[in-house]
């Protein structure tokens, strides 16, 4: 008798998870041609904007804050977000450059570094799919624990890497294209295959959407949940230890405004922080976004706190657009069900 329940329960969550839907990021098309109109604003404004060692530089600013968004795309699909970012990249930079001064190889002292990113991601994860502590709280929390953590590391100062072979994702191919930015187009590959194909990230998306359905479907939203912590905050020490490669050095301040300028990427491409909608295809484009608006103002001579109050702006917008395209997708939904109700009722 028991078989006979367990086998079609079975039957049914399987068929649950393989129909989960994968929201269609639909402000992509919008977003690609307001950056096409942003690069030909800029290109007039400044002549050198268009100059291809501008258009590299720009590609190799924006991978660490590609890189660190990615991440940051996981846990806002999910349900949840993660401040903690913007003191895990200082931090791993941090250590990157110590434990290669210290003689580890470059591989050893990657795999370590990055391993201190999963630490930190395995505590949100606590905090946040056990405790049950808001994700505000308790990300706030391991940023400030995280930001204290690097500038002890560091004594307060810079630590300068004294083997360069150590900063190999700083280089460049043939002078031409930074590794970094091969790694980060490399990161969003993968990233939009494991969210679209992969029943990892499709029930990310269900989590995000609903935690309650997405328990009764038989998904272990603990697990997925600590995926996505772990996942962003890794991908943090991988900015972190590009940060400290392109620099060649680790500082305790570096990356610690990628907390909001990661969150802003992903919901000017389109997510949305009460979770189960974006997109890796639209983090993209907002890391470009937010980079080249960077960079055109300072090819403008624009002050750089006039570059945060852009990335400011940037953001309000993009929430206040975010939020009228989901109450019109609700709009209809709602009539439909009106309808449906008055029929019944007939």
């Amino acid at each position: 008798m028991t078989d006979n329940l367990v086998q079609p329960r079975a039957a049914a969550i399987s068929r649950y998870r393989a129909r989960i839907p994968v929201p269609a990021t639909s402000s992509t098309v919008f977003l690609l041609l307001f950056y096409v109109v942003l690069l030909g604003i800029l290109s007039a404004a400044s002549p050198r904007f268009h100059d291809y060692q501008n258009a590299i530089s720009i590609v190799s600013q924006a991978s660490v804050l590609g890189i660190a968004a990615v991440g940051q795309t996981f846990a806002i699909i999910s349900g949840g977000f993660d401040i903690s970012v913007g003191g895990v990249v200082p931090l791993s930079a941090v250590a990157f450059a110590e434990l290669s001064n210290a003689g580890l190889p470059m591989p050893a002292a990657l795999i370590n570094t990055l391993a201190i990113g999963a630490a930190v991601g395995a505590v949100n994860a606590v905090l946040t799919m056990v405790i049950r502590l808001n994700p505000f709280i308790a990300t706030l929390g391991t940023y400030s624990v995280t930001t204290g953590l690097a500038l002890a590391l560091a004594d307060g100062q810079t630590v300068a890497m004294q083997h360069f072979s150590a900063a190999v994702l700083g280089n460049q191919f043939g002078n031409q294209i930074p590794y970094s930015a091969v790694l980060f187009v490399g990161i969003a590959i993968v990233a939009v295959i494991t969210l679209r194909s992969t029943i990892f990230g499709r029930s990310m998306y269900a989590l995000g959407g609903n935690r309650d359905t997405a328990r009764l479907a038989g998904i272990r939203i603990g697990l997925i949940g600590t995926g996505a912590y772990m996942l962003c905050s890794t991908l943090a020490a991988l900015a972190g230890v590009v940060s400290a490669s392109q620099l060649a050095a680790g500082s305790p301040t570096t990356g610690s405004d990628l907390a909001l300028t990661s969150i802003a990427a992903v919901i000017v491409g389109g997510a949305a922080l009460t979770g189960g909608v974006g997109g890796v295809p639209g983090t993209v484009l907002g890391v470009l976004i937010i980079g080249t608006v960077s960079n055109g103002f300072a090819l403008l001579a624009v002050p750089s706190f006039y570059q945060q109050v852009a990335t400011g702006v940037i953001l309000i917008l993009a929430i206040t657009v975010n939020q009228l395209r989901s109450r019109t997708r609700r709009r209809p939904s709602l009539r439909g069900a009106v309808i449906k109700q008055e029929r019944s009722d007939g």
